[in-house]
């Protein structure tokens, strides 16, 4: 495939990762950061958030196993997983955050683990586009082009 259509075709998806706002800003500062020096800085951010986001998901899930649910440990799990997940951009796993502490505030287990299923699908699906991203940005350098800058994309 010609490298100016594989960028176009990068421009698109990355275009639409933020139009249904699963990346926000905080990704493009991200992107900033990134240079010659360390060419793997997003990719190893991004996997560090999800090994993070698997351990706070399982610590989650095995809190309210709990018979006595503690709403001060989860509301500290969920506030770890906000910070990361707004840390690269997951605008869309940081939202759900934000509900969740809601319901540990209120002490509200169904609210709670409405939003546990909706962080592991989000947390999920996020993942799963960035992979692509990832894997679309290594096509384009390995047909020796090179990677739009988001800045340009808005």
């Amino acid at each position: 495939m010609e490298v100016g259509l594989m960028q176009r075709q990068w421009v698109d998806y990355t275009k639409s990762l933020f139009l249904e706002d699963f990346l926000d800003s905080q990704f493009i500062e991200l992107q900033k950061l990134q240079d010659e020096g360390n060419p793997d800085f997003i990719v190893e951010v991004v996997s560090l958030f999800f090994e993070d986001s698997e351990r706070l998901l399982n610590d989650l899930t095995a809190a309210f196993d709990q018979p006595d649910v503690d709403f001060q440990k989860v509301d500290g799990h969920v506030h770890q997983l906000k910070g990361s997940s707004s840390s690269i951009g997951a605008q869309r796993v940081k939202n759900v955050c934000i509900a969740m502490r809601s319901f540990c505030e209120e002490q509200n287990i169904d609210g709670c683990l409405r939003c546990l299923q909706q962080l592991k699908q989000e947390t999920c699906l996020v993942k799963n586009k960035l992979e692509n991203l990832f894997r679309m940005e290594q096509q384009i350098m390995a047909a020796g082009g090179s990677i739009p800058s988001t800045e340009l994309i808005f």
